[in-house]
């Protein structure tokens, strides 16, 4: 029989360690939250105005109730107060000090708390979670809204065999918008696919970062691959079907960016980055003059028009003149806007609908909180970019050592934050809800912890497996 020798050289094998079941508990809990916080819309079609902001109550107090503690306790670690994302709280900050000057109040009031906390959400997960744990719970929110958007939409097609009205409400009589539709009963005529979010282009954007997240995971060669591809071809199934030009767009962008990343990687001098800078700068400027210049025949090929199906003379006009009323502090905080209040009411409609945002985040800023309010969000994104860009192409270095291999997830935030700039040249997504989550959530995390799997716990949990810190 097999024994050990009385005099071995290192200690004998023992089973891996397990992940407490609290912290499995809060794995969990940091899903359901990313779920609901970028399955916004679904939870409101759902539960309806009062059931969505009493959820958004629930998890601000759970949230709360979880992190103090934590933070009191020093556990898993201590708070990194120097390295929060201070731009993003001063825009925070000052999105609520505009209601002293603002021109809708209860609109403000309403929509920064859902600002503020979604902000402690994020900073929450930042603080609680690895680098690893952030891009699984990630990989799972979106695994659980494809997931789900797919089994509603089959429902609807094979046993409703009609369009879903939100809280499941009787279709009336007559012709309705389709814009009013939940789910529009598309999956089996080619029409574009909303799923659970009720929102083609939100769906197709979802789909880009599922793609982006289930794409980094597998380059880690993170467990269950095979699983991970179906995943992707779901994902890449409903960014077709939704037909947003918007997440083309956006994927398109991301995919450049992540393939320069990797080619700035391999360069093996500085001179090798500098004339790969100037080649993708210069490269960049052509492609974007071009796309400038034919703007019509490409957006045709989309099926939108050259002023981007109506917002550049229904929106975008009107929100400059009502920013050029107040331009240094702007007109108050509210994002999105409160479709309800007398300020918007009726203000811009598109399909008879009171259109809730400007289509555009930088004017929605400049109208809401001004020059002061776009200088603060330029910050937070421009430091956001920088952060994430060098995160990505510099190599992981802590000691003299400085051959270390990439980690595939340090490209995760670079992808993300270049689909946000993408997505918010025509959305205002960017500035709120999950939009806003993942601007705070990589901006503490990448000044907290720059680097993937270290510095982030005494132990690092990595695929199940509890292994000891690298010092």
């Amino acid at each position: 029989m097999a024994q050990y020798t009385k005099h071995p050289v290192a200690a004998p094998p023992t089973p891996p360690e397990r992940e407490s079941t609290g912290h499995l508990l809060l794995r969990g809990y940091v899903i359901l939250v990313l779920f609901a916080t970028f399955a916004h819309s679904a939870v409101f079609n759902l539960l309806g105005e009062l059931g969505a902001g009493i959820a958004l109550g629930v998890f601000l107090l759970a949230t709360l109730g979880i992190g103090i503690p934590l933070i009191a306790q020093n556990r898993p670690q201590r708070f990194p107060w120097r390295r929060l994302p201070w731009a993003a709280l001063a825009y925070t900050a000052f999105a609520l000090l505009s209601v002293a000057w603002s021109h809708w109040r209860v609109p403000t009031l309403l929509t920064w708390v859902l600002l503020a906390g979604v902000t402690v959400n994020a900073l929450f997960i930042a603080h609680v979670l690895t680098w690893r744990e952030i891009v699984r719970a990630l990989a799972s929110a979106f695994k659980w809204i494809l997931g789900l958007s797919l089994a509603l939409e089959l429902w609807v097609s094979l046993v409703l065999h009609g369009p879903l009205l939100p809280n499941f409400a009787d279709i009336p009589e007559g012709d309705i918008d389709p814009q009013w539709y939940w789910v529009r009963d598309n999956l089996f005529d080619g029409g574009r696919l909303q799923g659970i979010v009720g929102n083609a282009n939100l769906l197709g954007i979802i789909s880009v970062f599922a793609l982006l997240t289930f794409g980094v995971l597998f380059a880690a060669r993170a467990r269950w691959r095979t699983t991970l591809a179906l995943w992707m071809l779901l994902a890449a199934y409903f960014l077709f079907r939704a037909a947003s030009a918007t997440a083309y767009v956006c994927a398109a962008s991301a995919a450049a960016v992540l393939v320069v990343a990797l080619l700035m990687r391999r360069a093996r001098t500085p001179g090798g980055r500098t004339r790969l800078y100037a080649l993708f700068f210069g490269g960049g400027a052509l492609v974007v003059v071009a796309a400038w210049l034919l703007r019509e025949p490409l957006l045709a090929v989309f099926g939108r028009s050259a002023d981007l199906t109506g917002r550049s003379e229904k929106i975008w006009t009107k929100v400059i003149a009502r920013f050029a009323e107040h331009p240094i502090a702007g007109n108050g905080f509210s994002s999105p806007w409160v479709p309800t209040d007398p300020s918007f009411d009726g203000w811009i409609i598109d399909h008879d609908i009171t259109v809730f945002h400007a289509h555009n985040m930088w004017l929605d800023v400049l109208m809401q909180l001004g020059v002061i309010g776009l200088v603060l969000m330029a910050i937070t994104y421009l430091s956001l970019l920088w952060r994430s860009w060098f995160f990505a192409v510099d190599r992981p270095r802590w000691d003299l050592t400085a051959d270390r291999e990439y980690s595939p997830l340090t490209l995760l935030p670079t992808a993300f934050t270049v689909v946000l700039l993408v997505q918010g040249l025509t959305e205002s997504t960017p500035i709120m809800l999950w939009g806003w989550m993942l601007v705070v959530l990589l901006s503490f995390k990448i000044k907290a912890v720059p680097l993937v799997g270290v510095g982030e716990r005494d132990r690092v949990i990595e695929n199940g497996r509890t292994r000891r810190r690298v010092p």
